[in-house]
């Protein structure tokens, strides 16, 4: 389960730096937008095979030269070809305006974009690029809603218009492409927020830029792929269950024991050696019904629990636990224990009220919303800049945090990101975050570092999903559990 596309992400100035470093080398800008076209249209052609007609909707930078060379290059092939120029072409400077030459001289037709313009055949979107910082405006906004309301098969040179490159945020209007095709750096922005949505299929050019030129530019972050995830040691034959951790886990006030079972029955399958569950004491034959693996232990205070926390290698705390005064005390007793620690739902919630304090060692798997209070923003604030927000919580917890959502993504407190870009969306279902945070709990407890533990985790988990998904709705979170076991051994064998 692995992919064609790279594993580093950039920021677009990082993706200018490494365009100005490659001319710099020897490459002329010339010959690089060249390189774009011929592989924007390339992909155009295995994408449409039968289509025969194309518009491009041009802009007035380099995106918009790109978007010429293509138009020059269906012309060539006998397609029906127009050009409608949002940006004015006279205003065009250096490459862009030599490809516009370009397209004039053999025979496209150019005319300015109006409201009312036809548009036809493939649409290719060459209108702003990854320039754009602000909302976009008029005449742009318009020519974007003319594209998305066509119902035409759309193409986007570089990165859908309108859509922030940094953070994946549509920038007031974004254009909703079928295929995007990205040049010399991947950009952040098409793997988190509403950059999934927007982009379509993703297709990579690396437009042959020389290695290491490209490596004299650091990433803003690592896009998660089976090569570069950490490995579970393998056991050795003389292993016992103490070997590999003890996970409690503590939640499941009443109504919601399900889920606090869902992250104890994640942590055995994941290969923790012994696993416990702290729960309301109605819920304890249940659990035991249904998984007698798992120790469950029926807890009505902390005095119950005192016990269970000290034996325990890593603590898995929040799933189920409400936000009532049985969870808050079961909470406060976990944190005094200094081990990892992995938090989530309702412990997160508790957190951002105040009163306890997170400990040394923890991962913390706030969805947005969960974010938004632990940060005191909205979650449209959160969405706004995901990266941004991932960051701050891993510097203001002085923790690994993971910010769950479509680009899933893991921050330290030093500003080290990874981005997860499997996933379905089959998984918007209840419980899916409980196996999550039994998983990381897991590989915790077999001597995985927090950041690592926690990028694994969610690779297995969105990998898992993402096949199951391919069924269709009504996943349930319990589906994934085998997956992920079976996706677990497949990348860390038990054996050597």
């Amino acid at each position: 389960m692995t992919d064609s596309l790279p594993v580093a992400l950039y920021t677009a100035a990082q993706v200018r730096e490494l365009d100005a470093r490659l001319i710099a080398a020897g490459t002329p800008g010339f010959e690089l937008m060249q390189r774009s076209a011929h592989a924007a249209w390339r992909e155009l052609r295995r994408r449409w095979p039968q289509a025969a007609a194309l518009t491009v909707l041009a802009g007035r930078g380099n995106n918009a030269g790109d978007g010429y060379l293509v138009a020059a290059l269906a012309r060539r092939a006998g397609w029906q070809v127009a050009v409608l120029s949002v940006g004015d072409p006279q205003a065009l400077q250096g490459d862009a305006a030599r490809a516009f030459a370009e397209a004039r001289d053999c025979g496209v037709r150019i005319e300015p974009w109006r409201a009312d313009a036809s548009l036809q055949g493939v649409l290719v979107d060459a209108l702003l690029g990854t320039g754009i910082s602000g909302e976009v405006r008029e005449p742009y906004a318009g020519a974007i809603a003319a594209i998305n309301e066509s119902g035409l098969p759309v193409l986007a040179i570089d990165l859908p218009s309108g859509l922030c490159a940094n953070t994946g945020r549509v920038l007031g209007q974004a254009v909703r492409a079928e295929l995007s095709v990205t040049f010399i750096g991947l950009k952040l922005g098409l793997f988190t927020g509403e950059g999934p949505d927007r982009a379509g299929a993703r297709v990579f050019d690396d437009l042959q830029a020389d290695p290491q030129v490209v490596a004299q530019v650091e990433s803003e972050a690592v896009r998660l792929d089976r090569p570069s995830l950490a490995r579970v040691a393998p056991r050795s034959p003389v292993a016992h269950k103490g070997s590999f951790g003890q996970v409690l886990v503590i939640g499941g006030d009443l109504g919601t024991g399900g889920a606090a079972l869902l992250s104890a029955e994640a942590a055995l399958r994941c290969g923790a050696g012994m696993v416990t569950l702290a729960t309301r004491p109605e819920h304890v034959t249940a659990s035991l019904v249904r998984r007698p693996e798992i120790m469950c232990h029926g807890v009505e205070s902390t005095y119950g629990l005192t016990a269970l926390v000290e034996r325990a290698d890593v603590l898995v705390v929040g799933p189920g636990l409400g936000q009532a005064p049985w969870g808050r005390s079961l909470l406060s007793l976990a944190a005094q224990r200094g081990v990892p620690q992995v938090w989530d739902a309702d412990a997160l919630n508790l957190l951002a009220g105040g009163g306890v304090e997170l400990p040394s060692g923890c991962v913390i798997t706030p969805h947005p919303g969960e974010a938004a209070r632990l940060l005191q923003c909205s979650a449209a604030e959160v969405q706004a800049d995901r990266p941004a927000a991932v960051r701050e919580l891993a510097r203001r917890y002085a923790c690994v945090a993971l910010l769950k959502g479509a680009g899933t993504l893991i921050a330290e407190p030093d500003g080290r990101l990874a981005l997860c870009d499997r996933g379905h969306p089959a998984m918007a279902s209840a419980g899916l975050g409980d196996v999550l945070a039994g998983v990381v709990g897991a590989l915790l407890a077999q001597g995985l570092i927090p950041f690592d533990a926690a990028c694994l985790a969610v690779w297995l988990h969105a990998a898992a999903g993402e096949r199951l998904g391919s069924q269709g709705r009504g996943l349930a979170a319990s589906d994934l559990i085998p997956l992920i076991r079976q996706l677990l051994e497949e990348q860390s064998p038990c054996l050597k």
